[in-house]
């Protein structure tokens, strides 16, 4: 039993991988356990980059699998999908398997820190443990690194960032509800079969009286007809050109006007929107 663990969970996105790249290269001699929690609902991208980075770190990155998975817990909550005001698929497929995981060393009453990917130019809290043998480290944070810094080292390290910031914001489930409108006609687009099996669980969630769909006041199958995808795919192009136009002038942010980069872009509030441990 080890008494005190050092551990990183890793989402499959951007900020936990770089978090990663720099515990390895900044604290090399701090034995870090690095997890995934797998809800068996990720992008496959998310899997390509997980295996990477593997490779990279030189050490076997654990998967949590729950024990139950989303299916299970969806008929448990009467087929009422997950949302912002309901995120049981947090609580239920990321939170606990963490916290099964670590229990036999906080049993044993020795100490787990855990170190997440929190940027310094972030104002969320993150994951809150409710034991206090567990100790929260923001590496980010304490060391002022921002989002250039985090593109920086991923570039740098030569894995470059997760395929799916290409039409993507950030990772989490392949039906993430805080995906915005233009990232479910990109995820229609690049995954079928995927949105597919997405309005399926809407349309149950829907005949069993769920109040919410998977995007805000629109179901999949009104947001994927042509007419709306064309509307959508307009306003995005028109946001983008006026945020691009506006992030121009301010040369602090030279080099980060591409899409995966502008935060903006998709509507995002990160403060607002942040899943706690899946989404960066």
């Amino acid at each position: 039993m080890i008494d005190h663990r050092h551990v990183l969970g890793l989402s499959g996105g951007r900020d936990s991988a770089a978090l990663a790249v720099y515990m390895r290269e900044r604290y090399p001699k701090i034995q870090v356990q690095y997890f995934f929690t797998d809800t068996g609902k990720e992008l496959p991208e998310v899997y390509e980059f997980l295996g990477k980075l593997e490779g990279f770190l030189g050490k076997e990155i654990v998967r949590l699998n729950p024990k139950r998975n989303f299916d299970f817990w969806l008929k448990q909550y009467n087929n009422f999908l997950p949302s912002p005001q309901t995120r049981w698929c947090t609580r239920q497929l990321k939170i606990k398997p963490f916290e099964e995981w670590i229990a036999p060393t906080l049993q044993a009453c020795g100490e787990v820190t855990s170190y997440v990917a929190i940027r310094a130019d972030e104002d969320r809290a993150g994951y809150k443990p409710t034991n206090p043998g567990v100790n929260v480290r923001f590496p980010f944070v304490e060391d002022g690194l921002n989002k250039r810094d985090v593109i920086q080292l991923l570039e740098e390290s030569g894995l470059g960032m997760p395929a799916y910031y290409r039409w993507r914001s950030r990772s989490g489930c392949t039906f993430c509800f805080y995906q915005q409108k233009i990232e479910w006609v990109r995820l229609m687009e690049e995954h079928p079969k995927a949105f597919e099996a997405a309005k399926a669980y809407e349309k149950t969630a829907l005949d069993s009286g769920s109040p919410f769909t998977w995007s805000q006041g629109e179901s999949l199958e009104g947001l994927s007809k042509v007419e709306r995808v064309e509307k959508i795919k307009e306003d995005y192009q028109r946001r983008k050109e006026r945020l691009l136009k506006q992030r121009r002038l301010n040369p602090l942010l030279d080099g980060l006007d591409t899409d995966e980069n502008v935060d903006e872009l998709y509507g995002i509030d990160e403060v607002a929107t942040s899943c706690i441990i899946c989404h960066k």
